[in-house]
């Protein structure tokens, strides 16, 4: 059986009195949908006669009362660290943004979605990284060794920015196999080395290593032939 409420509300049109009753149903039932109220005419009002006095409009307005939300329980453990680290990530920036939480047995991603998010991964995703990073020292801190793996994620960035590095591994591969010299990549962060090296593990013609120091360290795809 739904759960109704209804009002009845005056004006001196039909439309003053239906915003009237419109008004009284919101402060009765916070979150109802407004679409789905429905109107009944009780009376069209009329004027009294040379504009003196008049009967009212009358209009009785029902809609259904809205299911009271129930707060999911804070998240505990390094999931709990990463949401409250992004929640308030997000509140310090100012973004329209909404951070989800789920969890497996060797990690736990955190995603955040919303409208432009661009200042929260940052440039060659270094702002992303970095909390990322800070996500796992405070787990570590927290839950200890035995704690999981934290990624964090914003707007799908992760799957594209792998794909794109995935594609530069292959290439880097083929020159490296084509030319005999080694090759070099632009400075990334571990968690973007890691995705290198991870694409040319298994590929029989290079190898690759990991050379600088932070915060320029890179990758190196060398042939195999010269790698002696």
């Amino acid at each position: 059986m739904s759960d109704e409420v209804s009002v009845e509300a005056t004006g001196e049109t039909v439309g003053e009195a239906k915003w009237s009753a419109l008004r009284e149903l919101e402060r009765l039932a916070p979150g109802l949908d407004r679409d789905a109220v429905r109107f009944q005419v009780v009376s069209e009002g009329e004027r009294g006669l040379l504009g003196v006095g008049y009967t009212p409009a009358r209009v009785v307005a029902t809609a259904e009362r809205p299911e009271e939300r129930v707060s999911a329980p804070p998240a505990e453990g390094e999931a709990g660290v990463a949401q409250e680290l992004l929640e308030r990530v997000v509140s310090a920036l100012d973004v329209d943004a909404r951070v989800d939480v789920s969890e497996s047995d060797e990690e736990v991603v955190a995603t955040v979605t919303g409208g432009d998010l661009g200042v929260l991964i940052g440039r060659h995703g270094q702002m992303i990284d970095a909390l990322q990073y800070l996500a796992n020292a405070m787990a570590h801190r927290s839950v200890g060794d035995e704690r999981r793996r934290i990624v964090v994620d914003a707007a799908g960035y992760r799957a594209r920015r792998s794909a794109t590095l995935e594609t530069l591994a292959r290439r880097s591969a083929e020159q490296a196999s084509a030319t005999g010299r080694r090759v070099e990549l632009e400075p990334m962060s571990a968690v973007e080395r890691r995705i290198v090296h991870e694409a040319l593990k298994d590929d029989p013609e290079v190898e690759t290593a990991s050379e600088g120091a932070e915060p320029n360290r890179y990758v190196v795809v060398l042939p195999r032939r010269s790698a002696d």
